[in-house]
């Protein structure tokens, strides 16, 4: 973690008048592995501590990384469901604290910018986003995207994805709500639907559990089913990477957004926009 960009992410929290804590290991460096922030005991204890903390009002995390993977199961989850929920942030590899968030506390998360991120500490338009979502989350219930319709429709749901290697390497833990086949992009495909998923991006599933309407032809190669709205996002973010609303991580922070997981809401296909029934900031729905 480059503590410049650490501060700089910092000054800017407080210039929204927050008060940033840093957990005590932010800024380790595993004693083995140097691609790693420290001791994964170390960092769920971290994380533990913020939840459990009535002082504290969120957690946002300041960068990625594989070793979130490597913490979720050392997580008091239990003891962690009977605390209030908490805002908390992050993209990429925090993918799979989102999808533990959602099954185990049943917490609704927001999959965007990292504040010690350098696309985020460069785009005063992803900072903006993330001040209406904390703030002012109300206003900022319609997520839009430049992206091409792959299938035409509408669907209804309730929103659900994050970065699809992440969420494929969960198969096989117990409680994943993903079926038990893989394979990132040609996942989703031949799923046709993942765990009735019918609004799509290539490489995202959102909504879940939900209904839609009558979908143009699907577009060629490995797109979506016939009958499940889809729509492409910017070309920004990797091939394997996915927002958890239905969009890819990286153009997130390229085009300001946040996106919640675990929120009731509409993609229209046709017009690339997710309209949210409700404001989303760490609300309980299960």
């Amino acid at each position: 973690m480059p503590e410049h960009r650490l501060e700089a992410g910092l000054d800017i929290l407080r210039g929204w008048d927050l008060e940033p804590v840093v957990a005590p290991h932010v800024l380790d460096v595993h004693r083995e592995f140097d691609y790693l922030a420290g001791d994964d005991a170390d960092r769920a204890r971290d994380l533990e501590r913020a939840w459990r903390d009535p002082s504290v009002a969120g957690v946002l995390c300041a960068r990625g990384g594989y070793g979130a993977a490597r913490m979720v199961e050392l997580i008091d989850w239990h003891a962690l469901r009977a605390f209030p929920p908490k805002v908390f942030l992050g993209f990429s590899d925090i993918t799979t604290l989102h999808e533990a968030i959602a099954r185990r506390l049943g917490v609704v998360t927001l999959h965007g910018p990292m504040v010690a991120a350098s696309d985020f500490l460069k785009n005063a338009r992803a900072q903006e986003h993330l001040r209406l979502t904390l703030f002012e989350p109300e206003a900022v219930q319609v997520v839009d995207s430049p992206g091409l319709p792959l299938v035409g429709g509408r669907a209804r749901g309730v929103t659900f994805g994050g970065c699809l290697s992440l969420l494929a390497a969960d198969l096989g833990v117990p409680g994943t709500r993903l079926p038990a086949r893989a394979g990132c992009c040609s996942w989703r495909t031949r799923t046709r639907s993942p765990t009735g998923s019918t609004g799509t991006s290539p490489n995202s599933c959102a909504p879940d559990n939900s209904t839609a309407s009558r979908a143009s032809p699907s577009a060629p190669g490995r797109s979506a089913a016939p009958t499940t709205p889809c729509a492409r996002s910017c070309a920004t973010g990797s091939g394997a990477s996915a927002c958890r609303s239905w969009r890819s991580s990286g153009s997130a922070t390229a085009r300001g957004a946040d996106d919640p997981v675990r929120v009731p809401g509409e993609l229209d296909a046709e017009t690339g926009t997710l309209r949210l029934d409700t404001p989303a900031l760490g609300e309980r729905t299960g």
